[in-house]
């Protein structure tokens, strides 16, 4: 198997951190997202969408972040994407979730528009309209995970154990970090993504986005 990557990606990173985790051989590839590899003609022909990751299974290929977790997590019987069918619903609207709504707000919304020159808008009101929006939704967000979502009695996500969902969720939620939220406004979320921060894998994984944090203005970025 093959993963295409890049370890500033927050969708590559749950899907690095899983291989990491359960010693899945896989040969991992870095596409260099800084300097365009994505867009040039090699990995178009990989991805038309030029996105990162991308698995490849012999000549089966996925091209989703969450796609790819749960092929992974089957193919090697991982007990983080559950058999059982409510258990395996539950798991799957947690990524749809954490996809549809927390992705958009807090992800391109509030941090990307601010941290990466291709995400931010032309014009100086079009860029605090957008931030200002994706930050009011965010917040909302991040309140429903931890007043509802996770609330006080659950460890992870979806109960007592991690899952697929953990992997994929801590990749977005850490992105808050990253544009200096001290999440204390989230007491349940924070201390799940410290158990998620706990794992062994997790500076390893981590390493790149953090090292790409502290150069980051603190004090002067939108947080939520």
């Amino acid at each position: 198997m093959k993963l295409y990557y890049h370890p500033a990606s927050t969708t590559s990173r749950p899907v690095v951190m899983f291989i990491e985790d359960n010693a899945i051989p896989a040969e991992l590839q870095v596409v260099d997202l800084f300097t365009g590899e994505h867009m040039g003609p090699a990995f178009s022909s990989v991805n038309p969408s030029q996105l990162v990751p991308v698995l490849e299974d012999g000549d089966f290929r996925l091209t989703e972040s969450s796609a790819i977790l749960k092929y992974l997590a089957d193919r090697i019987d991982s007990p983080a994407y559950p058999k059982d069918l409510k258990a395996r619903a539950k798991v799957n609207e947690m990524m749809d979730w954490i996809n549809t709504q927390l992705c958009r707000d807090l992800a391109y919304g509030t941090v990307y528009a601010q941290i990466f020159p291709g995400h931010k808008r032309p014009t100086e009101e079009a860029q605090r309209v957008t931030v200002a929006w994706g930050q009011e939704r965010a917040k909302r967000w991040m309140a429903v995970l931890d007043q509802h979502l996770l609330g006080s009695g659950k460890p992870y996500l979806c109960g007592a154990s991690i899952t697929i969902a953990d992997y994929y969720g801590a990749s977005f939620v850490h992105l808050a970090e990253v544009i200096g939220s001290d999440l204390s406004a989230y007491p349940n979320v924070k201390s799940w993504l410290g158990r998620m921060k706990e794992r062994s894998t997790w500076d390893k994984v981590y390493a790149a986005i953090n090292g790409f944090a502290k150069q980051l203005p603190r004090g002067q970025l939108a947080t939520v």
